[in-house]
């Protein structure tokens, strides 16, 4: 190292929203409150999917992955961000921020390519059905998902180790509520134009790729639903993949209006719009499969089923007075 004057930090304040402390409050029962549907939500969709065995399909093999990813993305920035907005001061070390960038890139990188992945088994399913279980085994699907994991979380590591490459002057005061890549790269004190490169060749390749893929799928998918003669068949074809579609819809459209909208005069207002991106938007998963979906529905309604009839058991077993034994 050259000096101190150009290392990173030790110690990392994230600025957050200062000087706004009611606002702050709100936010927090706000984040708290939907974090908690995001952790539960897509916790009892993994559950119900490894539970039920009419949930062992690729479709929902891939819905597990896409939970999981929700609940380890807001969980690698989100339980520190509800301590900083009751803390007065908010520091963050050196290891946890640099974490705190790589999972987040990373967990963002793959939810792109899994979304892609979901897109191509609903175009086999509805597409190629004859086909469907050749094409989608069980060893083809966790080669897609393992895949997908691998190359978002290589991905990051490479930007990360470019990132933290950069000489930082001691600069510490990050413009954010949590280490997202971005908002670090502005403390560096050097030319950051190769990491401007690399972050827009990963967007285009992890994000634009991807969307590209799934707009295909769809096309042919829609293409072969019009092709059903009665529209009972068509409503069903579609039903499949509507859930998917409303998550991609909703994924992308955020990204869309937070990176393509004009800046806005007040940094705080971007932040907050920046926040109910990586907050709000993987709490709708859970939301929207259990609505749309009427297999995950009826497990969800046979498992609380079991579950009501299991303590029935358990409380007559408890109360019921034990049988005199016979002697003699």
């Amino acid at each position: 190292m050259g000096g101190a004057n150009q290392t990173a930090a030790t110690e990392y304040v994230l600025l957050g929203l200062h000087g706004h402390h009611n606002i702050e409050m709100v936010l927090f029962v706000l984040c708290l409150g939907i974090y908690l549907v995001n952790v539960l939500g897509n916790a009892l969709l993994i559950g119900l999917n490894m539970l039920d065995p009419r949930l062992h399909s690729p479709m929902y093999f891939f819905l597990s992955n896409l939970s999981l990813i929700d609940i380890c993305g807001t969980s690698s920035f989100e339980p520190l961000m509800l301590v900083n907005f009751l803390e007065a001061q908010r520091t963050i070390s050196f290891p946890g921020c640099a974490l705190q960038m790589y999972l987040t890139l990373a967990l963002g990188s793959t939810e792109c390519l899994l979304l892609a992945v979901m897109a191509y088994d609903r175009y086999v399913a509805i597409c190629q059905p004859l086909r469907y279980s050749e094409l989608m085994s069980g060893q083809t699907c966790m080669l897609m998902a393992v895949l997908s994991w691998g190359t978002g979380f290589a991905n990051s590591l490479l930007q990360s180790i470019v990132t933290w490459s950069l000489p930082f002057c001691g600069h510490n005061v990050i413009n954010h509520f949590f280490c997202e890549i971005l908002a670090v790269l502005k403390l560096a004190c050097g030319d950051v134009s190769l990491n401007a490169l690399l972050l827009m060749v990963a967007t285009a390749v992890l994000s634009l790729v991807p969307l590209l893929l799934i707009c295909l799928s769809y096309i042919f998918i829609l293409a072969a639903i019009l092709r059903v003669p009665s529209a009972a068949g068509r409503r069903k074809a579609f039903s499949t993949c509507s859930a998917h579609l409303t998550v991609v819809v909703i994924f992308y459209g955020t990204i869309s209006f937070m990176y393509l909208k004009p800046e806005a005069k007040d940094p705080d207002l971007d932040k907050i719009i920046a926040l109910f991106y990586g907050v709000v938007t993987p709490s709708l998963n859970p939301i929207i499969y259990s609505l749309r979906n009427a297999e995950v529905k009826a497990a969800a309604i046979a498992l609380l089923g079991r579950n009501l009839l299991s303590r029935k058991m358990f409380r007559f077993s408890c109360c019921s007075p034990a049988l005199p034994s016979r002697t003699g």
